[in-house]
This record gives C-alpha cells, structure tokens and sequence, in this order.
C-alpha cells in the first residue's frame, strides 16, 4: 500500500476523534479567517475561502460559527491574527515531512515543532528542503454510496480531473489546482457532497520503510496531527500496513 494512501487513511480515521475534542472545529475556524482575510468574505470570489466553507459544513459546523470566522478575518469582528507558516523536515529513515501551520506566535510554534522533530528521530530542516518532492494537487473523497464508480469517472473528467482511485474509504479524485474549482462544482451540480476537497501536497516519490521505522515515522506524524496549530501534514512515507499492524 502507498505512503499516500495509508496516511490518508490514517488521517480519516482521525478526524472523528479531531472532531470530539474540538481540534477539527478550531482547524477550520483559523481557515476561514485566514482566506477571508487574504482574499475577502466572499466565497463565491475567494477559492480558499469557499474550499474552508465546504470543509466547515462537512464537518456540521454550526452556520453562525462560520460566519463569525469570516467576518474575524475581515475586520468586522475582532479576533486573532494568523500566520501561516510552512515547516520542511525529515522522519526517521529519510521520510520528507511537509507541514502546513497556522500560528498567531511564531516563536512559540517553531521550537515546539522542532521539539516534535527531535522527539521522534527526526530533524526540522530548512525552507524549500523537501517542498521539492511534493506537488500541490486538489483532492477529493467522495462517500462510495454518492454515486456508482462509471457515473463518477465521466463526471470528473469532463470537468478536468486526471485521476480516480476506490478504496475502502470511498473515492481518491485528483486534479490540477487550475482544475480544482471546476471539479468541485460538477460535483456540487450533480449532488455529490464529497467527504474532503482541499488542495493538498501529495509526494511525487515515496521513501518504503521496514514495519519498526514506518512505525516510529508514524508516531511523529501522529503528534504534528495533534499539535494545535498545525493544519496539514504531507509526507512520503511507504511501507506494509500488515507489518505495522503486528507490531503495533
């Protein structure tokens, strides 16, 4: 199974626990502030923004609480202002690690993500030391009961989609960036609700690991997820998910 894959499956069955104890809420809220302050408070004009919406009413979002976010970041609300801040590293076996963070203190955040580095066999590395290995591409996971794999298939590549993928967890479809809006609203039109559509890094190469270090790798991923500024995290991480499994 690929890195790519595994993580991601990984990162759904966090979302449930995110969500209960209130971190997939505070994730959202500082997105929606920071694409409205970026690039306004309308959605319909405001890629991002409209992105961090769709993610707010798929996680059931209250509709006051998103409005109160957007209006934070567009000043007719007071509210805390963040930084979005990229960190480049490497795991244990020379795994590339991208993290996206959104911070209101910089210099707090920074030794605590460097502090989760060290922690766990890793080391933090400079700006544009692993970007280099991964591509921005739009996602989506689309529930397998929304539509029927043909009927999904001559949908997205109509609307510019390159790739479509079926696993457990529903339906992988990848685009360009360039294409992301216009497969998000074929889907919006066909009444297909996806279950994530973001624009991601996702790893152009993948480094394989034997079941002890995929594991360590994992437990770092697994505490940047949890950090409460961080947003995303990305890495190019292979291994057998069966070997994991037992040495769990």
């Amino acid at each position: 199974m690929s890195g790519h894959s595994k993580w991601s499956t990984i990162k759904h069955k966090k979302a449930a626990a995110d969500a209960k104890r209130g971190k997939a809420f505070t994730r959202i809220i500082k997105e929606l502030t920071v694409a409205a302050k970026t690039g306004g408070g309308d959605p319909d004009g405001n890629p991002r923004l409209r992105s961090a919406v769709a993610d707010a009413k798929a996680n059931n979002m209250p509709a006051d609480n998103i409005k109160r976010a957007i209006q934070k970041g567009t000043g007719e609300l007071p509210g805390v202002t963040y930084e979005d801040v990229v960190y480049e590293g490497y795991g244990v076996g020379g795994v590339a690690v991208y993290v996206e963070v959104l911070t209101d203190n910089k210099m707090r955040t920074t030794p605590e993500i460097r502090h989760l580095f060290t922690k766990h066999g890793g080391d933090l590395g400079q700006p544009n030391s692993v970007s280099w290995m991964f591509e921005k591409r739009g996602t989506f996971v689309i529930p397998l009961a929304a539509a029927t794999e043909e009927r999904l298939m001559d949908l997205i590549l109509e609307a510019g989609a390159d790739d479509l993928q079926g696993g457990d967890d529903g339906y992988q479809v990848t685009c360009g960036p360039v294409a992301f809006p216009g497969v998000r609203d074929a889907l919006e039109k066909a009444g297909i609700a996806p279950s994530e559509a973001k624009l991601a890094m996702l790893p152009t190469t993948e480094v394989e690991l034997d079941a002890k270090k995929a594991a360590q790798c994992l437990r770092l991923l697994d505490a940047l997820e949890e950090h409460e500024d961080v947003q995303n995290v990305y890495a190019n991480l292979s291994f057998d998910e069966a070997s994991v499994a037992e040495g769990a």
